[in-house]
Formats: structure tokens, C-alpha cells, sequence
């Protein structure tokens, strides 16, 4: 056997080897199923279905198409994503030798005391030189799976922005439909209380009500009439706000179906608990920036120990560029150890400042799990309580309608007071409007269950469009 075969078989086995530890997910404690959560856990998850499967309405639809499609925060986070990808690719490139080259040519005559005679003298200089550093310790490897856990990161980071893109549009939509609600209320009302300040008007003109009865009903009618072009501009604001996600210029926004109207699936299945740490792009991104602290731990370990680097050059030096590499042609091999012997515990701070950078990423992963957790088990309850709510407000909203109508009929039967037709038209009102305000409550409360669950996690494509519809054709042949 060749007495170089041992060292080379040491060398490999070396240069298999990376120094730090290898990564290991944290021990995270999930519950066994999400708190407020009816029966038993089970995989199923809101989370499972595209976006375009839980808004129905296609006015929606199509405005979180242009906003993923336009928006700015989806074009920042991919190129975030590609900065992140390039730099794992300038890592990765220290695993290759590098070569580089170097021509230069030059025209010179030397004092006739150094050379006699004095001739000018052209010479050409070609070199190529290579240099490669070898692995031995893993320093270029574990900032190799820093670089790409960083890149990692970013992409679970855009998977979350495109999924808080989907749920803030929804959302502000919403709530531009809440806002349409409320200014119909104000105008329906407005109208009630004109006609209700007309009738005291005549009935005060013809001697049977009174001026206080009058005033009274003209004081309604003039407060709720403010309302409405604070809501008109309230609405512009909303609509500004909305064209900003779409990454337009302000303009009106599209309407859809009423806010009524809007889908609220009946029955969430949240999924288990434990799935969430693969679903959940904030805990992703989370877990990736641990991996690469846990790899910069390894370089700092890496940095205690000499690097061995492995040289060569070839080239020549000639008056004559065609004897260049015949009779001026120049070699060299060389391998060089360069380690460090004294550093002022420079390389033991820096290896506790990794060592303590990767345990404070370690806790706030494990912080934001038990955040994720308890962010499920939150809106889940309240997506199961304001259906209540909303049931009872629709019954006192019903209650007020019948107490406007009674309470006309008996005042102009002379039954009842104009105090009690102005006292059930004033509940009715912010009745009408808190009514609608749950019903918003419960969309943007459904939009952030949406999220928190980590909905669309099975999404393959990268920009998140909804897929082309079928033809027709297709759906034909479909048995």
C-alpha cells in the first residue's frame, strides 16, 4: 500500500466532519387539541382549502388576485427572497476552487550602468493561479446551511406575507361592506325621521302637536343626517386604504354581495394542534433563522481551528509572447496551514455571542408556538360566540322594527306619547348599526382564524393565483 494512502483515508474522513452541533428541532409541548375546540382533535383544517375556497365572493376574489398579482409587499418579499437566494449561492461557491488570471505586459530600458548597452526591453507576463481552501473543520459548510436556512426563511417569511395580503384585503373589504351597511342604515333612517318630523310639522301647524314634540324629531333627524357624509367619507378613506394593497392609485373599489350576504363557513375544524408547526409560515420562518444560528454556531467553533488551503499557479514571463509558455513558462504547488495563535479572546467572544444568539432564537421560536397556540385557541372561541351575539342582535333589531311601528300606530290613535315613537325610532338606529358591526366582526374574526391556522399551506403555486377555471368541456367528460 502507497505510505500516502493513510493520510489521504484520514483527510477524507476529516473533511467529512463538521465541527458544531447538528440541528435539532426544539421539544415543543402542543396541546392535544386547540382550547375551545368542540369534540375531538382530528387532521382536517380549515387551513387545507385555498383562499379562493373560503371567500365566495368573486368581486373578492378577483381584487386579492391584483393584489397578489400587483400588490407591493409580495414584490418586496420576493426580493427578499432572491437576495437570500444569492447569498446562499455566494456561500455555496466556497466550496469550489477559485481561479483567477492576471496578463500584463510592459515596455522599460534600464540605466546602462545596471545594463550595458541600455536596450529597451518589452515583457509579457501571464499568470493563472488557483486557490482552494479545504473543508477539513466545516466552517464553509456550516455557513453553506446558515446561508440556505436564511434563504429558507425568507421563502416561508413571502409565504406569509402573501397569506396576510390575502387575509388584510379580505378583511379591509369587509369592512368596506360594513361601512356601505351602515351608510344604507343612516339613510333609511334619515328617511324615517323626516317623514316622523313632517307629521309633527302638520300635526303642529294644525293646532293638535306641540313645538317641543317638533323639535324634538327635527333634533333626530339633523343628528342622523351628520352621519351620513361622515360615513361617505369614511368610505373614501376605505377605499384608498384597499387600493394601497392592490398597489393602484386611490379610486373607487368594486362591490360584491352585501355584507349579509357574505360565506361564514358554519362548522371550523382547526386540524391538530402539532400540525401547526408545519403549517404556519411565521413558525417556518422561525425555525429556519434557528437552523442558521445553529450552522453559525459551527463556523465560530470552526474559526478555533487552522485553515488548510491547497495553491498553484502556471504561467510565464517573455520579451516574446510566443515563448511564453516554452522558455518562460513558470509552475508552482504549494499547500499552506494559517491558524490562529493569539486573538485577544476574540474567536471565545465570538463563539458566545453565536452560542447565545442561537438561544435566544431557540426561545423565541418556542415563544412563537405557544403564541400560535394560544392566537387558535382565541379566535376560535370568538368565531363560536359571536354567532350568538349576532342572533340576539338580529332578534333586538327585530324587536325595535315592531316597537317603531307599534309605537306610530298608537301615537296616531292617540294611544301613546311622541316620546314613545322618537325613544323606539333613536334605539332602532344604533341597534341596526351594531348589528352590522357584528356581522363584520365575525368576518374579520373569521379572515384571522383563516390565518392563524396557517391557511393555503398546500398552495403550490408560487405566486398563490387561484387556479384557471375548467372549460367546459373538461367538466363534460368529468364522470
Amino acid at each position: 500500500m502507497n505510505r500516502r494512502t493513510p493520510f489521504l483515508l484520514s483527510l477524507v474522513v476529516l473533511v467529512g466532519c463538521a465541527v458544531g452541533p447538528n440541528y435539532e428541532r426544539p421539544a415543543v409541548t402542543a396541546p392535544e387539541q386547540v382550547r375551545g375546540q368542540s369534540g375531538a382533535a382530528e387532521a382536517a383544517s380549515l387551513a387545507d382549502s385555498g383562499w379562493w375556497e373560503i371567500f365566495r365572493d368573486e368581486t373578492l376574489r378577483g381584487l386579492i388576485d391584483e393584489a397578489l398579482a400587483n400588490g407591493y409587499d409580495p414584490r418586496i418579499a420576493a426580493a427578499r427572497v432572491e437576495e437570500a437566494r444569492a447569498e446562499a449561492g455566494i456561500a455555496r461557491a466556497d466550496f469550489f476552487p477559485q481561479v483567477q488570471y492576471q496578463a500584463q505586459g510592459s515596455r522599460g530600458r534600464q540605466s546602462e550602468s545596471v545594463s550595458p548597452g541600455g536596450e529597451t526591453v518589452n515583457l509579457h507576463d501571464v499568470h493563472v493561479g488557483l486557490s482552494w481552501e479545504l473543508d477539513v473543520w466545516g466552517r464553509i459548510r456550516r455557513s453553506s446551511e446558515a446561508a440556505r436556512a436564511q434563504y429558507l426563511s425568507s421563502e416561508a417569511a413571502r409565504r406569509g406575507v402573501l397569506l396576510s395580503l390575502v387575509s388584510e384585503v379580505a378583511e379591509q373589504y369587509f369592512r368596506l361592506r360594513a361601512l356601505d351597511e351602515q351608510l344604507d342604515i343612516a339613510k333609511r333612517t334619515n328617511v324615517a325621521f323626516q317623514d316622523t318630523y313632517d307629521l309633527f310639522k302638520r300635526r303642529l301647524e294644525g293646532g293638535v302637536a306641540s313645538e317641543l314634540e317638533t323639535s324634538s324629531a327635527q333634533a333626530l333627524l339633523e343628528s342622523v343626517s351628520g352621519q351620513v357624509p361622515l360615513l361617505e367619507s369614511r368610505i373614501v378613506t376605505q377605499e384608498n386604504a384597499i387600493c394601497l394593497l392592490l398597489g393602484r392609485n386611490p379610486g373607487p373599489i368594486a362591490r360584491g354581495s352585501a355584507l349579509t350576504d357574505q360565506f361564514i363557513e358554519p362548522e371550523i375544524p382547526p386540524g391538530l394542534p402539532s400540525d401547526l408547526l408545519e403549517r404556519r409560515p411565521d413558525l417556518l420562518a422561525a425555525e429556519q433563522r434557528l437552523v442558521a444560528a445553529n450552522a453559525t454556531v459551527g463556523v465560530a467553533k470552526a474559526n478555533f481551528f487552522p485553515a488548510i488551503s491547497l495553491t498553484a499557479a502556471f504561467g510565464g514571463v517573455s520579451p516574446d509572447v510566443s515563448n511564453l509558455f516554452h522558455a518562460g513558462k513558470a509552475w508552482s504547488v504549494a499547500a499552506g496551514l494559517v491558524g490562529p495563535a493569539f486573538q485577544g479572546l476574540r474567536l471565545k467572544n465570538q463563539y458566545d455571542a453565536r452560542l447565545a444568539e442561537w438561544e435566544r432564537a431557540k426561545l423565541q421560536y418556542e415563544q412563537a408556538v405557544t403564541s400560535a397556540f394560544g392566537e387558535v385557541s382565541s379566535t376560535l372561541v370568538t368565531h363560536q360566540k359571536l354567532v350568538d351575539v349576532e342572533t340576539h342582535q338580529a332578534r333586538t333589531v327585530a324587536a325595535y322594527r315592531d316597537a317603531v311601528l307599534l309605537s306610530n300606530e298608537r301615537y296616531l290613535a292617540g294611544l301613546a306619547s311622541y316620546l314613545d315613537v322618537l325613544q323606539a325610532q333613536q334605539q332602532l338606529f344604533p341597534a341596526e348599526n351594531t348589528l352590522a358591526q357584528t356581522r363584520f366582526d365575525r368576518l374579520a374574526n373569521f379572515t384571522q382564524l383563516y390565518k392563524a391556522l396557517g391557511g393555503g399551506w398546500r398552495i403550490e403555486n408560487p405566486s398563490w393565483g387561484r387556479p384557471a377555471p375548467e372549460s367546459s368541456a373538461a367538466l363534460a367528460i368529468r364522470p
